[in-house]
């Protein structure tokens, strides 16, 4: 269950919503099955809600998405790329704690 600020991200609007953005865009790759993206969802709902209206953040399930993870190359989940201009500008693998994500975060705003 994603957070209040929390956006939901498919590949029918992925351009409009992330490569357009005029803002940095957290994406978080994940899939149901996985129980470190579960135990990440929390954390990441917590960064939506710290960066509303600096920054998107949002999810992107990998299993009904498979054409968007496939175009970046996720191989392992949870992964979490930072878009910025429409291109990848940073990312970070696994579980990772809050605050490497807001360290990511703030270096792009």
């Amino acid at each position: 269950m994603a957070g209040q600020n929390t956006q939901t991200f498919t590949e029918a609007a992925f351009d409009a919503d992330v490569l357009n953005a005029e803002t940095p865009v957290l994406v978080d790759f994940w899939a149901e099955w996985c129980g470190p993206c579960r135990m990440l969802g929390p954390t990441i709902d917590a960064v939506a809600d710290d960066f509303a209206g600096k920054a998107k953040v949002g999810k992107l399930n990998v299993d009904q998405e498979m054409g968007i993870a496939q175009r970046y190359n996720i191989r392992g989940i949870p992964a979490l790329l930072l878009f910025k201009g429409g291109k990848v500008a940073g990312q970070l693998v696994g579980a990772v704690p809050k605050a490497e994500i807001e360290k990511l975060l703030n270096s792009h705003l």
